[in-house]
């Protein structure tokens, strides 16, 4: 076969997962061809709220926050009812802290704890974030960085099409096409970084139905061509029933209203202006809860003292421009500016203000926070696929495997082209799993390419 060109690592999808990959092997000199589908580095992490699940961090460890690879992989496991592979938890559990310190002090990314409140779930405080609290910070920060590499080569529009292999099974390259055709490049490793299918409406309706009827929130170009390509390569396929779903989506405006409205003591309501779940069980699996409400959508009920709390998250900042919530000094008022019923809903706020922090109400809720005082808020939401959470079967190293569960040579997969670690189901969704096994995995596929080639080369001297 004539090449167009051959370099040392070739990463296919410019999401996050990819750019730490490419960051990590860029580091260690090797060259680097990445290759974007569309004309922007973005992906799901740009959509995110850019937080990052890490153990055992120095930021941890200067507040006082007990935790450990232990804890971090117990919670996983159990949000899940242990349906993942535990050493892939583990594997992503371990690297964490050590990736976040890495993208504070080596990618000069500031980041930091996320004190404002703990997602359903974790048992620490282990969410860090850049300071905006934003995934599309986070994404520029990244590219910055990408940028200023020389080593790394950039193609924007350009889209895999398969996975070359020579007589052995051993990938060997890839196929791109792009606006000047299709061209044949050579590499030593390839790492499929070009997320899930949750773009792909048929393989969604396929393999999750239950969730095919709500909108799309993730990146437009998530069709699965990467798991697609790997599977063509004899590749192995696991958890394909998993996803992220989200209850939160403003619609009006496509931003995501932070989960931190109801674990600071906020509720959610349908249209009829009535609790019908437990909204702290998580905001993945309550989505299957919304779609089963009339007219399948709702509102999240809190007060001043939320609203100012989360001024600094970027996307609810900018919900707060728009002025996308309505506002009312009666919960009477808030009714009928939300048009919903006043009575139901002066019986439910009443309700609700009689439970107690620590024990359980009729729908399961244990977490109530603070009382909830005048003015109050109400923001219309919508439930919302963010992504899928299945794909190609890896291992700890995140190799890519086949359907007898051995290594094909010198392919990773990443983030959603790779199975996740929520299991098979939505409930298995613990708070930033996806952004987790992203950069996670881009960062365990980078160190393992870049000791395999130094160990290749140190072999070829001897």
């Amino acid at each position: 076969m004539e090449w167009d060109s051959e370099v040392d690592v070739i990463i296919a999808g410019g999401g996050g997962g990819g750019l730490i990959a490419a960051l990590t092997c860029a580091q260690a000199g090797l060259e680097i061809a990445l290759f974007e589908k569309t004309k922007h580095l973005l992906g799901n992490t740009a959509a995110s709220a850019g937080m990052i699940p890490a153990c055992s961090t120095g930021f941890q460890r200067q507040l006082g926050i007990d935790d450990s690879v232990e804890k971090m992989t117990a919670d996983i496991l159990m949000k899940n009812h242990n349906e993942s592979d535990p050493a892939l938890v583990r594997a992503l559990a371990t690297v964490s802290g050590e990736m976040v310190e890495w993208i504070n002090d080596s990618l000069q990314i500031e980041m930091s704890v996320v004190l404002e409140f703990k997602y359903p779930g974790h048992s620490a405080l282990r969410m860090h974030a850049p300071p905006s609290r934003s995934g599309l910070e986070l994404m520029k920060k990244l590219k910055r960085n990408v940028n200023r590499l020389e080593n790394i080569y950039l193609l924007l529009q350009s889209s895999l099409e398969k996975l070359i292999q020579d007589d052995n099974g051993h990938v060997i390259g890839i196929e791109v096409s792009s606006s000047e055709g299709t061209q044949y490049i050579k590499g030593k490793k390839v790492v499929i970084a070009t997320n899930g299918f949750g773009g792909n409406k048929e393989l969604v309706k396929q393999h999750i139905p239950e969730i095919a009827v709500a909108a799309y929130f993730g990146y437009e170009a998530n069709t699965g061509e990467g798991m697609e390509a790997g599977i063509a390569a004899g590749a192995a396929t696991k958890s394909l029933t998993a996803y992220q779903g989200h209850a939160g989506i403003n619609e009006n405006t496509g931003l995501l209203v932070t989960w931190g409205t109801i674990m600071m003591g906020g509720f959610y309501i349908n249209r009829l202006g009535e609790r019908f779940a437990n909204e702290t069980q998580g905001y993945s699996e309550f989505t299957c809860e919304v779609l089963k409400q009339p007219e399948q959508y709702g509102y999240i009920i809190y007060d001043e003292r939320i609203h100012r709390n989360l001024l600094p998250i970027e996307d609810y900042k900018r919900l707060a421009e728009m002025e996308a919530y309505k506002t009312a000094e009666t919960v009477e008022a808030l009714a009928q500016e939300i048009q919903v019923d006043v009575e139901r809903l002066s019986f439910t706020f009443m309700n609700y203000r009689h439970q107690q922090d620590g024990q359980a109400d009729a729908f399961g809720r244990k977490v109530f926070d603070e009382n909830l005082e005048a003015p109050f808020y109400a923001i219309k939401v919508i439930p919302a696929l963010f992504h899928t959470q299945g794909g190609l079967l890896i291992n700890q190293h995140a190799q890519v495997l086949d359907t007898n569960g051995c290594v094909i040579p010198n392919v990773y997969a990443v983030g959603g082209s790779a199975v996740g670690i929520s299991g098979n189901h939505a409930f298995g969704y613990l708070s930033s799993n996806g952004l987790l096994t992203a950069l996670g995995f881009g960062r365990i596929a980078g160190l393992h390419i870049v000791e395999s080639l130094t160990e290749e080369k140190r072999r070829a001297i001897l």
